[in-house]
């Protein structure tokens, strides 16, 4: 397996909302209760890494006269593909069913009478699971293969499998960049920051999609993982002292 590779990247989006109490005057009534001051400030923190792992659904579709011949046909079809990619280099545990599906096909129908039954299409997909990216293009040809003119590929992604490192790393940065602005803030409004009202996460980058069309041989179409981004954005609120 390919070991993923990072080089942190920090780039920082900042809005603040600097929220304090305001003093009616000219007026008898007594001012209405205001929250306590308080600034938010989002930021956001990236990191890249090397994928080292590509997923896939590989799914097959087949029609047929009655239910247990279609169903019969699409369990063969894509039984025939998990045998193809374990052959390629898979584990048979990184092969998992994602959905199976069965729909009657209906015919026109004739004046005073429903539609008429005239098939059934069962469709079958599984998810599969490439760990050694070197093996990639191979596996996926091995797959559509399999499936022949009944096959679709799908879902075609990159991932990082383990990026709890780069996660963190991407936390602390976006964390320690929206702290730093909202010192800046709390300095240009005479006050200081006090403790953590509020924190909101996003991520995003986990997945890279990759575009892929079943016609192509993928057997002969190399396949590149280039870099990954992982990005998360905090917004953080701090109360005012």
């Amino acid at each position: 397996m390919t070991r993923s590779r990072w080089v942190p990247v920090a780039t920082v989006a900042v809005g603040a909302i600097l929220t304090g109490a305001l003093t009616a005057c000219g007026s008898d009534s007594p001012a209405p209760a205001s929250d306590p001051p308080a600034v938010t400030v989002t930021g956001t923190g990236e990191v890249r890494g090397t994928p080292d792992t590509l997923t896939a659904t590989v799914g097959v579709s087949t029609q047929a006269g009655d239910v247990s011949t279609a169903i019969a046909q699409a369990g063969g079809r894509v039984q025939a593909v998990t045998d193809a990619v374990e052959r390629a280099g898979v584990t048979r545990s990184d092969v998992q069913t994602e959905q199976v599906s069965l729909q009657p096909q209906y015919a026109g129908s004739l004046p005073g009478a429903g539609p008429s039954i005239t098939g059934y299409e069962a469709t079958n997909t599984v998810r599969v699971t490439v760990r050694d990216l070197s093996k990639a293009s191979s596996v996926l040809g091995a797959a559509v293969d399999a499936g022949g003119d009944d096959a679709r590929l799908s879902g075609v992604a990159f991932r990082i499998d383990d990026d709890s490192r780069l996660l963190a790393d991407a936390r602390s940065r976006a964390f320690g960049d929206a702290k730093t602005r909202a010192e800046q803030y709390a300095k240009l409004s005479g006050t200081s920051l006090s403790r953590v009202l509020s924190v909101q996460e996003n991520v995003t980058g986990q997945d890279q999609p990759l575009t892929s069309d079943r016609s192509a041989q993928a057997a002969t179409v190399p396949i590149e993982p280039g870099q990954q981004t992982l990005s998360v954005s905090v917004t953080v609120k701090w109360g005012l002292r």
